[in-house]
């Protein structure tokens, strides 16, 4: 990711006062104050160690957890975004198709994600790689992270901090926004083609407890998070089976009409919205209402079975 230089010009920076203090002439001489800790050396991503991601072990996985029968890709495999079941075509609230990508359940707490600035800088700095300390698998890992501005010194080589844990050992001042991004962790050679407004589809690298991991990246709406809580929008959903029966619910899978991949979900917002989020709020229909579901009024007047089930992680990627 590359943070928006948009936001980042709106920040000011405010330089750093030094005092001495005159010594009295029978004042005890004070101890030295120790030498502050500086950056290791730079470290060459390319030839860094690289992680190991599993978004599909029981510990990452809520809907989708690898069971030796569902076709889920093994462990650290790459994974193709473009097909079933990982991204859907559905309905948003004026009956327009939509696409989307699907990463599962996610927490609304926002997790950090570290981006690097010098001094006056109002770009990160260059060829740094961000830092993240959560993988898919780890306590609290989200998708969605809040941006942690570093301010680095002046002198400040790229890559010579691969690590939170470094961040805080050298005592570099540490900066929350008012910015999320949403920024999915997959396996290296993973691909999610669509996206929206040109932005780019291309794996992002990053730095993970001095390990190099890639992420994705979906900036089709800015998402200003309440403290570190991620905003969520409603999506109304139909099973083939519906959840109170055996083996109903999420294992059953979507309707879709006949001969083709066309859902009836329907997205309460999309991008440009002001109330959009790609963290939807999911509300399961009675699947016997398929056919009169097309548009966000059809979908709040129908038989509505469970509300506010889960929240998924679901970036809206085009208008086929």
């Amino acid at each position: 990711m590359n943070v928006n230089a948009t936001w980042l010009g709106l920040l000011a920076l405010s330089a750093l006062a030094l005092t001495s203090c005159a010594k009295e002439e029978d004042a005890v001489a004070p101890t030295p104050t120790p030498a502050p800790v500086s950056a290791g050396p730079a470290v060459d991503p390319s030839t860094a160690p690289r992680i190991a991601v599993d978004r599909f072990s029981a510990a990452a996985g809520t809907l989708m957890v690898r069971d030796g029968t569902n076709g889920l890709p093994a462990a650290n495999a790459p994974i193709n975004f473009d097909q079933s079941p990982f991204i859907t075509k559905g309905y948003g609230p004026a009956g327009q198709i939509t696409e989307y990508y699907n990463f599962d359940v996610q927490p609304t707490a926002a997790i950090p994600i570290w981006v690097f600035f010098t001094p006056g800088a109002t770009t990160p700095v260059p060829g740094q790689l961000n830092i993240i300390d959560k993988i898919p698998g780890d306590a609290g890992y989200n998708d969605f992270w809040q941006v942690y501005k570093v301010n680095v010194p002046a002198n400040y080589v790229a890559n010579s901090v691969t690590s939170a844990a470094e961040v805080a050992a050298l005592g570099y001042t540490v900066e929350p926004q008012p910015v999320l991004v949403n920024c999915p962790v997959v396996p290296d050679g993973s691909t999610a083609t669509k996206r929206l407004a040109g932005e780019s589809n291309a794996l992002v690298q990053c730095w993970y407890r001095d390990k190099v991991g890639v992420y994705f990246s979906f900036m089709e709406h800015p998402l200003t998070p309440s403290g570190a809580t991620v905003p969520t929008s409603p999506i109304y959903v139909l099973f083939n089976t519906n959840p109170d029966q055996p083996n109903g619910g999420p294992p059953s899978g979507f309707v879709v009409e006949s001969g083709t991949d066309q859902t009836h979900n329907v997205l309460a917002t999309v991008p440009g919205q002001a109330t959009y989020s790609p963290l939807w709020r999911v509300s399961v229909i009675n699947n016997s209402d398929f056919g009169a579901v097309n548009n966000l009024p059809t979908a709040q007047g129908a038989n509505i079975m469970a509300m506010n089930v889960m929240n998924v992680n679901c970036p809206v990627v085009g208008f086929p």
